[in-house]
Protein backbone atom coordinates (compact mmCIF):
# COMPACT_ATOMS: atom_id res chain seq x y z
CA UNK A 1 0.00 0.00 0.00
CA UNK A 2 2.72 1.94 1.26
CA UNK A 3 4.38 1.44 -1.97
CA UNK A 4 1.43 2.44 -4.24
CA UNK A 5 0.61 5.89 -2.77
CA UNK A 6 4.64 6.77 -3.00
CA UNK A 7 4.49 5.51 -6.95
CA UNK A 8 1.54 7.70 -6.91
CA UNK A 9 3.39 10.80 -5.06
CA UNK A 10 6.27 10.90 -7.23
CA UNK A 11 3.85 10.45 -10.62
CA UNK A 12 1.94 13.54 -9.46
CA UNK A 13 4.89 15.68 -8.04
CA UNK A 14 6.63 14.64 -11.98
CA UNK A 15 3.38 15.70 -13.85
CA UNK A 16 3.41 19.34 -11.23
CA UNK A 17 7.43 19.80 -12.03
CA UNK A 18 6.31 19.42 -15.84
CA UNK A 19 3.76 21.52 -16.10
CA UNK A 20 5.71 24.37 -13.90
CA UNK A 21 8.58 24.12 -16.28
CA UNK A 22 5.91 24.09 -19.22
CA UNK A 23 4.34 27.54 -17.85
CA UNK A 24 7.50 29.39 -16.77
CA UNK A 25 9.31 28.80 -20.48
CA UNK A 26 5.69 29.87 -21.95
CA UNK A 27 5.52 33.40 -19.24
CA UNK A 28 9.46 33.83 -19.82
CA UNK A 29 8.90 33.56 -23.95
CA UNK A 30 5.92 35.64 -24.01
CA UNK A 31 7.80 38.58 -21.37
CA UNK A 32 10.75 38.73 -23.65
CA UNK A 33 8.46 38.65 -26.74
CA UNK A 34 6.48 41.46 -25.15
CA UNK A 35 10.20 43.27 -24.63
CA UNK A 36 11.30 42.95 -27.96
CA UNK A 37 8.05 44.34 -29.56
CA UNK A 38 8.22 47.33 -27.33
CA UNK A 39 11.79 47.44 -27.68
CA UNK A 40 12.32 47.13 -24.00
CA UNK A 41 15.92 47.54 -23.65
CA UNK A 42 17.54 46.55 -19.76
CA UNK A 43 21.02 48.45 -20.92
CA UNK A 44 19.33 51.36 -21.41
CA UNK A 45 17.34 51.13 -18.16
CA UNK A 46 20.28 50.47 -15.84
CA UNK A 47 22.24 53.43 -17.54
CA UNK A 48 18.97 55.60 -16.99
CA UNK A 49 18.32 54.40 -13.26
CA UNK A 50 21.26 57.08 -11.60
CA UNK A 51 19.77 60.08 -13.79
CA UNK A 52 15.86 59.36 -11.65
CA UNK A 53 17.94 59.45 -8.63
CA UNK A 54 19.12 62.70 -10.07
CA UNK A 55 15.93 63.95 -10.21
CA UNK A 56 15.23 63.05 -6.60
CA UNK A 57 17.69 64.43 -5.11
CA UNK A 58 17.38 67.95 -7.05
CA UNK A 59 13.37 68.19 -5.32
CA UNK A 60 15.38 68.05 -1.87
CA UNK A 61 14.81 71.25 -0.13
CA UNK A 62 17.78 72.66 1.35
CA UNK A 63 16.98 73.31 4.73
CA UNK A 64 19.46 74.56 7.64
CA UNK A 65 19.09 73.58 10.74
CA UNK A 66 19.86 77.14 12.83
CA UNK A 67 17.57 78.37 10.08
CA UNK A 68 14.50 76.21 10.26
CA UNK A 69 12.34 78.10 11.94
CA UNK A 70 13.09 81.75 10.24
CA UNK A 71 10.70 83.62 8.54
CA UNK A 72 9.57 83.20 4.66
CA UNK A 73 12.30 85.48 3.28
CA UNK A 74 15.19 83.40 4.66
CA UNK A 75 16.44 80.30 2.28
CA UNK A 76 16.70 77.27 4.21
CA UNK A 77 13.55 77.61 6.55
CA UNK A 78 10.77 75.58 6.50
CA UNK A 79 8.16 78.99 5.75
CA UNK A 80 10.78 79.75 2.64
CA UNK A 81 10.14 75.81 1.55
CA UNK A 82 6.73 76.18 2.28
CA UNK A 83 5.68 79.36 0.68
CA UNK A 84 3.08 78.21 -1.35
CA UNK A 85 1.40 76.55 0.66
CA UNK A 86 -1.63 79.08 1.09
CA UNK A 87 -2.31 77.64 -2.50
CA UNK A 88 -1.64 74.34 -2.15
CA UNK A 89 -3.53 73.22 1.10
CA UNK A 90 -6.81 74.66 -0.61
CA UNK A 91 -5.83 72.53 -3.47
CA UNK A 92 -5.19 69.64 -1.84
CA UNK A 93 -8.94 70.01 -0.20
CA UNK A 94 -10.15 70.47 -3.44
CA UNK A 95 -8.88 67.24 -4.67
CA UNK A 96 -9.69 65.54 -1.80
CA UNK A 97 -13.30 66.75 -2.61
CA UNK A 98 -13.68 65.52 -6.21
CA UNK A 99 -12.60 61.90 -5.09
CA UNK A 100 -14.44 61.49 -2.19
CA UNK A 101 -18.08 62.71 -4.11
CA UNK A 102 -16.52 61.27 -7.38
CA UNK A 103 -16.20 58.07 -5.13
CA UNK A 104 -19.54 58.20 -3.03
CA UNK A 105 -21.87 58.89 -6.31
CA UNK A 106 -20.20 56.00 -7.89
CA UNK A 107 -20.43 53.47 -5.05
CA UNK A 108 -23.96 54.38 -5.16
CA UNK A 109 -25.08 53.68 -9.05
CA UNK A 110 -22.35 50.64 -9.30
CA UNK A 111 -24.48 49.32 -6.17
CA UNK A 112 -27.16 49.27 -7.63
CA UNK A 113 -26.64 48.34 -11.02
CA UNK A 114 -24.46 45.47 -9.23
CA UNK A 115 -27.62 43.62 -8.04
CA UNK A 116 -29.31 44.02 -11.80
CA UNK A 117 -26.26 42.41 -13.56
CA UNK A 118 -25.12 39.56 -11.04
CA UNK A 119 -26.66 36.21 -12.71
CA UNK A 120 -28.21 35.36 -8.93
CA UNK A 121 -30.31 38.11 -8.68
CA UNK A 122 -32.82 37.01 -11.22
CA UNK A 123 -32.71 40.20 -13.26
CA UNK A 124 -34.00 39.89 -17.04
CA UNK A 125 -30.83 38.22 -19.18
CA UNK A 126 -31.08 41.20 -21.29
CA UNK A 127 -30.49 43.70 -19.00
CA UNK A 128 -27.84 41.95 -17.25
CA UNK A 129 -26.00 41.99 -20.54
CA UNK A 130 -26.47 45.78 -21.07
CA UNK A 131 -25.43 46.27 -17.95
CA UNK A 132 -22.13 44.38 -18.54
CA UNK A 133 -21.58 45.78 -21.98
CA UNK A 134 -21.89 49.38 -20.46
CA UNK A 135 -19.58 48.79 -17.94
CA UNK A 136 -17.07 47.12 -19.89
CA UNK A 137 -16.79 50.24 -22.18
CA UNK A 138 -16.68 52.61 -19.09
CA UNK A 139 -13.80 50.55 -17.46
CA UNK A 140 -11.88 50.30 -20.86
CA UNK A 141 -11.53 53.97 -21.36
CA UNK A 142 -9.04 55.45 -18.90
CA UNK A 143 -9.65 58.29 -16.49
CA UNK A 144 -6.78 60.45 -18.28
CA UNK A 145 -8.94 59.95 -21.58
CA UNK A 146 -12.40 60.58 -20.35
CA UNK A 147 -11.00 63.46 -18.92
CA UNK A 148 -9.13 64.82 -21.64
CA UNK A 149 -12.77 64.58 -23.59
CA UNK A 150 -14.66 66.18 -20.78
CA UNK A 151 -11.87 69.42 -20.75
CA UNK A 152 -12.74 69.69 -24.26
CA UNK A 153 -16.69 69.83 -23.76
CA UNK A 154 -16.96 71.70 -20.63
CA UNK A 155 -13.34 73.33 -20.07
CA UNK A 156 -10.64 73.52 -16.96
CA UNK A 157 -11.58 72.52 -13.93
CA UNK A 158 -13.21 70.10 -11.49
CA UNK A 159 -15.92 69.36 -13.25
CA UNK A 160 -14.23 67.57 -16.01
CA UNK A 161 -12.13 65.73 -13.48
CA UNK A 162 -15.28 64.76 -11.08
CA UNK A 163 -16.95 63.53 -14.68
CA UNK A 164 -13.96 61.13 -15.26
CA UNK A 165 -13.23 59.67 -12.14
CA UNK A 166 -17.02 58.92 -11.75
CA UNK A 167 -17.59 57.10 -14.65
CA UNK A 168 -14.74 55.10 -14.54
CA UNK A 169 -15.36 54.04 -11.05
CA UNK A 170 -18.81 53.33 -12.12
CA UNK A 171 -17.43 50.91 -14.50
CA UNK A 172 -14.75 49.20 -12.05
CA UNK A 173 -17.00 48.88 -9.07
CA UNK A 174 -20.09 47.25 -10.66
CA UNK A 175 -18.11 44.58 -12.32
CA UNK A 176 -15.85 44.58 -8.66
CA UNK A 177 -19.55 44.31 -6.70
CA UNK A 178 -21.51 41.96 -9.26
CA UNK A 179 -18.79 39.57 -9.02
CA UNK A 180 -19.05 39.36 -5.07
CA UNK A 181 -22.73 39.06 -5.29
CA UNK A 182 -22.12 35.97 -7.27
CA UNK A 183 -19.92 34.13 -5.16
CA UNK A 184 -22.99 34.85 -1.83
CA UNK A 185 -24.08 31.56 -0.62
CA UNK A 186 -27.35 30.79 -1.79
CA UNK A 187 -28.56 29.23 1.40
CA UNK A 188 -30.32 32.51 3.13
CA UNK A 189 -32.06 33.18 -0.07
CA UNK A 190 -33.91 30.42 -0.43
CA UNK A 191 -34.94 30.39 3.19
CA UNK A 192 -36.18 33.90 2.59
CA UNK A 193 -37.97 32.07 -0.07
CA UNK A 194 -39.36 29.36 1.64
CA UNK A 195 -41.25 32.60 3.81
CA UNK A 196 -42.82 34.38 1.00
CA UNK A 197 -40.16 37.23 0.68
CA UNK A 198 -40.12 39.56 -2.28
CA UNK A 199 -37.41 39.78 -4.75
CA UNK A 200 -36.04 43.16 -2.68
CA UNK A 201 -36.36 41.15 0.45
CA UNK A 202 -34.38 38.68 -1.24
CA UNK A 203 -31.66 41.19 -1.94
CA UNK A 204 -31.65 42.95 1.26
CA UNK A 205 -31.51 40.50 3.66
CA UNK A 206 -30.27 37.23 2.38
CA UNK A 207 -27.56 38.89 -0.13
CA UNK A 208 -26.53 42.14 1.43
CA UNK A 209 -25.22 41.37 4.68
CA UNK A 210 -22.99 38.86 2.72
CA UNK A 211 -21.31 41.37 0.57
CA UNK A 212 -21.75 44.87 2.54
CA UNK A 213 -18.07 44.23 4.36
CA UNK A 214 -16.30 43.51 0.51
CA UNK A 215 -19.01 46.73 -1.26
CA UNK A 216 -17.35 48.88 1.52
CA UNK A 217 -13.50 47.48 1.33
CA UNK A 218 -13.34 47.86 -2.56
CA UNK A 219 -15.43 51.49 -1.67
CA UNK A 220 -12.46 52.70 0.43
CA UNK A 221 -9.75 51.34 -1.91
CA UNK A 222 -11.61 53.05 -4.91
CA UNK A 223 -11.41 56.19 -3.17
CA UNK A 224 -7.89 56.24 -2.28
CA UNK A 225 -7.02 55.16 -5.54
CA UNK A 226 -9.27 57.75 -7.48
CA UNK A 227 -7.64 60.42 -4.80
CA UNK A 228 -4.15 59.42 -6.40
CA UNK A 229 -5.94 59.41 -10.11
CA UNK A 230 -7.11 62.91 -9.12
CA UNK A 231 -3.26 64.21 -9.35
CA UNK A 232 -2.75 62.39 -12.94
CA UNK A 233 -5.40 64.34 -14.37
CA UNK A 234 -4.25 67.30 -13.49
CA UNK A 235 -2.25 66.98 -16.95
CA UNK A 236 -5.29 68.00 -18.77
CA UNK A 237 -6.27 70.45 -16.67
CA UNK A 238 -8.90 68.48 -14.35
CA UNK A 239 -8.44 70.55 -11.44
CA UNK A 240 -7.01 69.75 -7.69
CA UNK A 241 -3.52 69.63 -6.73
CA UNK A 242 -2.37 68.01 -9.98
CA UNK A 243 -2.38 70.79 -11.90
CA UNK A 244 -0.30 72.53 -9.28
CA UNK A 245 2.08 69.66 -9.26
CA UNK A 246 2.58 69.41 -13.33
CA UNK A 247 3.51 73.22 -13.04
CA UNK A 248 6.01 73.04 -10.89
CA UNK A 249 7.39 70.27 -13.01
CA UNK A 250 7.12 71.85 -16.01
CA UNK A 251 8.94 75.16 -14.47
CA UNK A 252 11.33 73.35 -12.69
CA UNK A 253 10.39 74.35 -9.08
CA UNK A 254 12.19 71.41 -7.96
CA UNK A 255 11.42 72.33 -3.83
CA UNK A 256 7.74 72.69 -4.89
CA UNK A 257 7.79 69.07 -6.46
CA UNK A 258 9.18 67.82 -3.21
CA UNK A 259 6.36 69.52 -1.07
CA UNK A 260 3.33 68.94 -3.29
CA UNK A 261 4.49 65.09 -3.24
CA UNK A 262 4.80 65.20 0.54
CA UNK A 263 1.22 66.65 1.02
CA UNK A 264 -0.17 63.62 -1.48
CA UNK A 265 1.92 61.50 0.67
CA UNK A 266 0.29 62.80 4.28
CA UNK A 267 -3.54 62.68 2.86
CA UNK A 268 -3.29 59.14 0.86
CA UNK A 269 -1.78 57.93 4.58
CA UNK A 270 -4.41 59.48 5.88
CA UNK A 271 -7.15 57.90 3.61
CA UNK A 272 -5.78 54.93 3.93
CA UNK A 273 -6.03 54.87 8.09
CA UNK A 274 -9.38 56.52 8.46
CA UNK A 275 -11.42 54.32 5.75
CA UNK A 276 -9.50 51.21 7.69
CA UNK A 277 -11.38 52.74 10.82
CA UNK A 278 -14.75 53.51 9.06
CA UNK A 279 -14.44 49.89 8.20
CA UNK A 280 -13.95 48.09 10.93
CA UNK A 281 -16.34 50.61 12.73
CA UNK A 282 -19.23 49.57 10.25
CA UNK A 283 -18.50 45.47 10.14
CA UNK A 284 -17.81 44.95 13.45
CA UNK A 285 -19.65 47.85 15.08
CA UNK A 286 -19.11 49.93 18.50
CA UNK A 287 -17.57 48.23 21.07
Amino acid sequence: MNTDFTQYYQRIRSKQKRETLFWSLGLAGLYLGAGYIAEFNLHTVWLSIPHFFDYLLETLPVLHWSLLFADGHTEGSFAYWGYRLPIQLPLIWETVQLALAATLLSVLVAGVLAFLAANNTHSPMLLRFAIRTLVAFLRTMPELAWAVMFVMAFGIGAIPGFMALALHTVGSLTKLFYEALETTSNKPVRGLVACGATPLQRMRFGLWPQVKPVFLSYGFMRLEINFRQSTILGLVGAGGIGQELMTNIKLDRYDQVSITLLLIIVVVSLLDYVSGALRKRVVEGKH
